[in-house]
């Protein structure tokens, strides 16, 4: 225990410089995938006929290992966070995109013509009605796409886009379980922090009356 303490005290510049790597990878993944999803899932609930192709292709995404992932980006990307965070992008679509258009069905058609009978525009109907409706679950999946991105993150080591998983894979390589345990409980510990700050984004985001009834 004592080795481990030291090995911290040591490494305390380079892990800190990890952290915020992977942080970086992972924030930039997640916001545009989720500048891409919700837009797409909304798109889906007005081009049903279209929609069982795009879920499909985000689906089989989901698939591919993602070691395969990242060694495909190489000869298209390079080496480097750039291949790394695209590959994580495309990992974070699915929970996203199927949150998105999951919440936005949900909300009572009722309430749609409701708002429809007054008057109210397609584009006042998606903002005044269904969004803040559909925000809960949209969130939901935010929150989802952001903890599995984290988890995801330590593979970007692999292709040299640095982060966590620098120290994890390091660690298994040269046989160091310091290197190994602080790579991997860092990323534990950043990834509860990110599920404790998207609980509370989603939570601040559900309209009071449906907070206890979506409650996690």
């Amino acid at each position: 225990m004592n080795d481990f303490f030291e090995f911290l005290a040591e490494r305390q510049g380079q892990i800190l410089s990890l952290i915020w790597e992977h942080s970086y990878i992972s924030f930039l993944a997640v916001m545009s995938g989720f500048l891409v999803a919700v837009p797409l899932g909304i798109l889906l609930t007005r081009t049903k006929t279209v929609n069982r192709y795009v879920m499909g292709f985000v689906n089989v995404l989901q698939t591919i290992p993602s070691l395969a992932l990242l060694g495909f980006m190489i000869p298209l990307l390079g080496i480097g966070a750039v291949p790394a965070i695209v590959a994580l992008f495309l990992y974070s679509l699915l929970p996203m995109v199927t949150n998105a258009y999951t919440g936005i069905r949900e909300v009572d058609p009722a309430l749609v013509e409701a708002a429809r009978g007054m008057g109210m525009t397609s584009m006042q109907i998606l903002f005044k009605v269904e969004l803040p409706l559909a925000i809960s679950i949209i969130m939901g999946g935010f929150r989802t796409a952001t903890i599995y991105t984290i988890s995801w993150a330590t593979l970007a080591a692999v292709i040299g886009g640095g982060g966590l998983g620098y120290l994890v894979f390091t660690g298994l390589g040269v046989a160091n379980n310091n290197m190994l345990i602080t790579g991997a409980l860092a990323t534990a510990i950043l990834a509860t922090i990110a599920d404790f700050i998207t609980r509370k984004i989603q939570s601040a985001c559900t309209p009071k009356g449906l907070r206890t009834k979506r409650a996690d």
